[in-house]
């Protein structure tokens, strides 16, 4: 008949448990050990085996719960001296690290925990402290994310994220092919994109074709100074973004030389310009714009300039693609405003990454589902105020090997 023992749930090889305690009302255990004589004791920096022993302690280390029982092991602490570092160095136990005052295999749980958990709940479901539990679980992710991994780069998608209100942003860089986020850094400066350009060799930068991003000119900078031969692509959302800014300054604008009598067709219309007719499905939405666009001829050209501008992303020849360009500038400088002129000369400027959409017809409409996903990481947490272990959570997030 085998006789019940705990042992097999503490397999700690350099100690040996020695009694138990519990509390009264069973919610606190003790598990008392001592050193395990038959086994050198070992430094914890190099690993070197001696008998010499320099001081002694002991110290209560937090292990996993049994059911709802919080277990603590009481555990010796021996200082060596160590003659390979020449130097006193703390025992290892291997079973928890010398400076820490928790088993590894709780700090593992705790780890996995905040993969689908806030810290904030992960700590009153452990009852560690909140830092702690932030330590442990940015502890994990440094060793497994603080080198960026640049490995079968080819195709980009460059984007930036509000973290915080007051204009604080930081830089987002997603594998397009996988979907997995590369990198994060702070800001959304030309610096920024540049230092993640710079822990690439040249292999690596070699490897990449295409770029999706923004009109954003410090992030043009950046890969036109670092990668020249990566082709920047500027997709149909950003573009379309900017005009329908155009057309609310043009509806303003109007609204303010119109007649007292028109002026209620405009009211509540700013949004309903801005949507894609398809859209527009209320009744009533449809005949307001109807009523607006047969009263107003700017108006009126305007939206029929914002069907024709999304076409010229449908072609796949860059010759198409540029007569298309060029015939709505043509039709865009009918129109007597500023606002309009000055899109058109950007368009011009920027030409160059609508163009390259015909040989990679790629957009960041995958890194805006990307954002949305960071957003919500964001909120659960109620805000990260650690720039680093907040990208670190992102970068885990999107890890296809993370299995979460």
């Amino acid at each position: 008949m085998s006789v019940p023992s705990i042992a097999p749930y503490f397999p700690f090889c350099r100690v040996k448990l020695v009694r138990q305690s519990v509390s009264a009302q069973s919610d606190m255990a003790w598990i008392h050990t001592e050193p395990d004589n038959r086994r050198r004791p070992i430094c914890h920096v190099c690993g070197t085996p001696t008998w010499s022993v320099h001081d002694r302690s002991r110290r209560a280390v937090r292990d996993l719960d049994m059911g709802s029982t919080r277990v603590w092991i009481g555990c010796p602490i021996r200082k060596i001296v160590c003659s390979h570092c020449q130097s006193v160095r703390i025992e290892d136990l291997e079973f928890f690290d010398p400076y820490q005052h928790i088993t590894k295999r709780l700090a593992r749980y705790v780890y996995d925990l905040c993969k689908i958990l806030p810290v904030k709940d992960v700590a009153g479901h452990t009852g560690l402290d909140r830092k702690t539990v932030k330590r442990i679980d940015k502890m994990f992710l440094e060793q497994a994310y603080a080198q960026t991994d640049y490995s079968d780069l080819t195709i980009l998608a460059v984007d930036e994220i509000a973290v915080r209100k007051g204009h604080s942003y930081m830089t987002v860089v997603l594998d397009y092919l996988s979907g997995r986020v590369v990198w994060m850094g702070k800001d959304r400066t030309c610096e920024t994109l540049t230092s993640f350009f710079r822990g690439m060799n040249d292999p690596q930068k070699q490897r990449l074709q295409a770029i999706a991003m923004d009109m954003w000119d410090p992030f043009i900078k950046a890969v036109q100074q670092e990668v020249p031969h990566v082709r920047i692509v500027f997709d149909l959302f950003h573009v379309v973004s900017a005009f329908n800014k155009v057309i609310d300054k043009v509806r303003i604008d109007e609204y303010r030389q119109a007649l007292s009598k028109d002026k209620a067709v405009f009211k509540g219309s700013k949004y309903l310009l801005l949507k894609n007719r398809a859209h527009v499905r209320r009744k009533k939405d449809r005949e307001q714009l109807r009523k607006l666009m047969k009263l107003n001829r700017t108006i009126s050209a305007l939206m029929i300039l914002k069907d024709l501008l999304k076409q010229i992303w449908q072609y796949r020849y860059r010759g198409w693609a540029n007569r298309r360009i060029n015939e709505w500038q043509s039709l865009a400088l009918t129109i007597d405003h500023s606002d309009v002129r000055r899109f058109v000369r950007m368009l011009d400027r920027y030409r160059y990454g609508i163009l390259n959409h015909c040989d990679f017809p790629i957009h960041t409409s995958k890194l805006e589902g990307v954002n949305n996903k960071i957003k919500v990481i964001k909120r659960r947490a109620y805000g990260f105020h650690d720039d680093r272990y907040f990208s670190l959570k992102v970068i885990q997030a999107f890890d296809p090997l993370n299995g979460t």
